[in-house]
């Protein structure tokens, strides 16, 4: 997972980011642009104003797949006997 700190503003990208980077340094580069912050291909995420005083930061880390409770049990697994008269 790689996080992207944005004059405090926190990003999340599941995947590699190198285009991005790419993206916003180009944009810094040319005195200030926007760019679109879209965590997949798809598009749709926040276009951002990046220029020389935009704090940026990256961060990168593991996630663990933690295996969580047991499900609970469905209803065709009871036993539903007739109620004692």
């Amino acid at each position: 997972m790689n996080k992207l700190n944005v004059d405090g503003q926190d990003y999340f990208f599941p995947n590699a980011v190198i285009d991005l980077k790419a993206e916003i340094l180009a944009a810094v580069r040319a005195g200030g642009g926007y760019v679109d912050l879209s965590p997949t291909t798809s598009g749709g995420g926040p276009d951002v104003l990046f220029s020389s005083g935009t704090y940026v930061a990256w961060s990168a880390f593991e996630i663990e797949h933690v295996e969580g409770p047991e499900p609970a049990p469905s209803f065709s697994s009871f036993d539903f006997d007739e109620p004692d008269e």
